[in-house]
């Protein structure tokens, strides 16, 4: 990310997050070389663990090549068979479908605004905001992305920040993190980090 010590030093107005900073150090996510690659992941992995989406993506890349036209052309049983739902089998077939008519463009999307770049991935069947979101903060390290639907965001912020788990929530998250713009991301990699020792 760019900016990242100014980023740091704007984040550590913040007590909370200063605590986190000091904790885990500097936390700099690579871009991942192949997006295509890295959306097939996501979709897969979409509302499971780390360790069971690994386990599925690692079944499907023994039956397929992860490409527009290698997906188009498998036979959907075989992916469901590897423990793919089918929903995310028609995820997987609607976006290689729009990459290969070039309705879906992903090396433009940096010429994207934020908005934009979630209007264009959210054209495809199955991808949702949480997906755009992590597409922003993740491939195109958007600075300023705050995922306020993401589970371990929200649990985070419940832990670190005393909050409720109420209809309220999202509107008190969003309050407590406008002193972090313009770098809400780098925020939110801390707070996703604070996870790891629950």
């Amino acid at each position: 990310m760019r900016n990242l010590r100014k980023g740091l030093a704007h984040l550590r107005r913040d007590p909370i997050i200063a605590a986190q900073i000091d904790k885990f150090g500097i936390i700099n996510y690579r871009v991942p070389k192949d997006r295509f690659e890295n959306l097939v992941s996501t979709i897969i992995g979409q509302q499971l663990s780390n360790k069971a989406a690994d386990t599925i993506y690692s079944r499907v890349i023994k039956i397929t090549k992860i490409d527009p036209t290698s997906l188009m052309a498998v036979d959907p049983s075989q992916l469901r068979s590897a423990g793919t739902s089918w929903a995310k089998i028609r995820s997987l077939k609607d976006l290689s479908k729009k990459i290969l008519d070039k309705s879906v463009q992903l090396d433009l999307l940096d010429l994207l605004s934020d908005d934009e770049v979630i209007s264009h991935l959210t054209a495809v069947k199955g991808i949702g905001i949480w997906t755009a979101h992590m597409k922003l903060m993740f491939t195109l390290h958007r600075p300023d992305v705050m995922p306020v639907d993401d589970r371990g965001i929200q649990n985070a912020m419940i832990r670190l920040y005393k909050l409720k788990d109420n209809q309220k929530l999202k509107d008190n998250m969003l309050n407590i993190a406008k002193p972090w713009q313009p770098y809400r991301t780098l925020a939110c990699w801390y707070l996703w980090k604070s996870l790891d020792n629950e």
